[in-house]
């Protein structure tokens, strides 16, 4: 199993269902050196999974007083790739460790 840090949309049931098709299991936590923006989305599948306009999305600051809380998922190889193709262009995927000391993948800014 891997960890999928959600901050935004992937956290609503009817996004989970449709990307992974089952709901997923978390714990809360949060980053450190992170700020929240947000995103315009175009792409009109994502619109319709989301039902939101604007997602928000993830910019590097390095500010160790910048935090960020979401959900820390357990997910599988596959469905970190299912995840991938659920995030538009305006997002990457990288790796990094939480405050609770776990490691796991985040979708920042490109």
């Amino acid at each position: 199993m891997a960890y999928l840090f959600s901050y935004g949309t992937l956290q609503k049931k009817e996004v989970q269902l449709e990307t992974f098709g089952r709901l997923l299991v978390g714990e809360k936590d949060s980053l450190t050196g992170y700020t929240l923006n947000r995103v315009e989305i175009t792409d009109p599948e994502v619109l319709r999974k989301s039902n939101q306009k604007y997602h928000p999305i993830l910019t590097f600051s390095g500010d160790s007083e910048d935090e960020v809380e979401g959900m820390l998922f357990e997910v599988t190889e596959e469905e970190i790739l299912q995840a991938d193709e659920y995030e538009v262009d305006d997002y990457k995927r990288v790796e990094t460790v939480f405050k609770s000391g776990k490691k796991g993948f985040i979708y920042v800014g490109r």
